[in-house]
């Protein structure tokens, strides 16, 4: 089986390779081909995959290319991670949408939107690729805005477009560990969208767990959502906010601390990746030694400023392992050899949250086997909820709509409409202010 990976020059990709050389049995990958428009990235990554797949037997044969069509051919499963602009585009995003006074965050707020405006022609465009190339593939998407892009390209490709996201898995294996339940025989009532979802109930025998952890506040202090959120606020939403809502709950907070911050987190990362990638091109270095150091700092420094806010001292140890592989591989395995599994996905509504169209791309716990990923039927969000989640919809059609037209004024509605954005003045900045900075921008008139 063919496995294409675009952004193959990613600093996450020894993370999916590392996850298929523990795959075994008939169906895994046995080739993977990755595609990068870089050719250093790519070169690094291949030394680090290299030295990941020393001694395995029967690894995955590696090849690296930077022609996409060559890329998609014959592929079996397209895994996209790309990132648009590089990250030197999302220190950008940063620092206009913090000149402006709101959140610049890459998949949050006005830094998202940014994001997703220079980002959707171009999963469009691979969209249409894969399906004139490999019609059979199935596209694997964390490509962030992951539900944004997953949507975008859904359009073309329909229900063989699935978006994943390890922020949902993190979550669920961090509520279960804390009651002391084993994850893989516990059912999460988790359903929203990406990056803006809520936990309601973590079920095991028929019996819902969570009131148990939402009633002790020594429970509710002992894991990273219970420190970030705060166990009052958890007890009024009666359930537990995917992280990413510390943005919205917390939104003057989280603004003051990123203002405060001596760097951003994409300037952060740039600055940290430009010293890997060095490293690992020198060849008297292990270059997978140094994936895994620069690895545990970026991990460990993973929405540092929203913690420091809430006080909620450092990541746990457990939650710096990623997880993003073990979901790609997992629905990977499902898809290819009908081993029906549970995941939580980005797919399109088909009717599971009623608030949203059908076409509408959600988080919500599917069943997939061969046939695919198919969402499982969930209860109505409470009306705070399905509120923001409707807001935030709205505003990402209205950024597909830009993206499809062109069109500034339908650009600058996208960010007015944000929940995060307090003021059609502030939009029509934010709008000048990414053009101006961005190359990719320069289709809005």
């Amino acid at each position: 089986m063919r496995l294409t990976i675009l952004g193959g020059g990613g600093f996450r990709v020894p993370l999916v390779h590392g996850a298929l050389l523990t795959d075994r049995g008939a169906g895994r990958v046995t080739h993977v081909v990755l595609h990068d428009l870089d050719t250093d990235r790519l070169a690094a990554v291949t030394r680090v995959l290299a030295e990941q797949a020393a001694g395995v037997p029967d690894a995955p044969e590696v090849r690296a290319t930077t022609d996409l069509d060559e890329a998609l051919r014959g592929a079996d499963f397209v895994f996209s991670a790309i990132r648009v602009g590089g990250l030197e585009g999302r220190a950008h995003d940063e620092r206009v949408a913090l000149a402006e006074g709101v959140l610049g965050q890459e998949t949050v707020g006005a830094g998202g939107i940014a994001y997703g405006l220079r980002t959707v022609p171009v999963a469009v465009d691979i969209a249409r690729r894969v399906a004139r190339l490999a019609p059979d593939a199935w596209v694997i998407n964390f490509t962030n805005p992951a539900g944004l892009v997953t949507e975008a390209m859904s359009r073309h490709l329909g229900d063989r477009v699935v978006g994943i996201c390890d922020s949902p898995v993190g979550l669920g294996r961090r509520i279960a560990r804390v009651l002391g339940v084993d994850p893989r025989r516990a059912w999460i009532d988790y359903a929203g969208l990406n990056h803006l979802g809520w936990v309601r109930g973590l079920r095991v025998a028929g019996r819902d767990e969570l009131p148990r952890l939402l009633a002790d506040p020594v429970l509710l202090g002992s894991f990273e959502e219970g420190r970030l959120f705060g166990a009052e606020w958890l007890r009024s939403l009666g359930a537990i906010p995917n992280e990413y809502l510390h943005y919205y709950y917390f939104n003057r907070e989280a603004v003051h601390a990123h203002k405060c911050g001596a760097r951003t987190r994409g300037a952060f990362l740039r600055d940290q990746q430009a010293r890997f990638y060095e490293e690992a091109g020198n060849p008297d270095v292990s270059a997978l030694a140094a994936w895994d150091r620069t690895r545990a700092e970026r991990e460990a420094t993973y929405m540092a400023e929203n913690r420091e806010t809430a006080g909620a001292g450092e990541r746990e140890a457990d939650d710096l392992s990623g997880g993003y592989e073990k979901v790609a591989l997992a629905l990977m395995r499902a898809i290819a050899r009908d081993e029906r599994t549970t995941l939580i996905l980005n797919v399109r509504n088909r009717g599971t949250l009623s608030a949203l169209d059908s076409e509408a791309v959600v988080e919500v716990p599917c069943l997939v086997d061969a046939s695919g990923a198919h969402p499982v039927s969930v209860d109505p969000l409470p009306g705070h909820a399905t509120g923001l989640v409707c807001a935030v919809k709205a505003v990402e059609r209205e950024v597909l709509a830009a993206a499809e037209s062109g069109s500034r004024a339908t650009a600058v509605k996208a960010f007015a409409l944000h929940p995060l954005v307090d003021s059609v003045n502030v939009a029509r900045r934010l709008v000048d202010g990414y053009a101006a900075v961005h190359p990719g921008l320069a289709y809005l008139t």
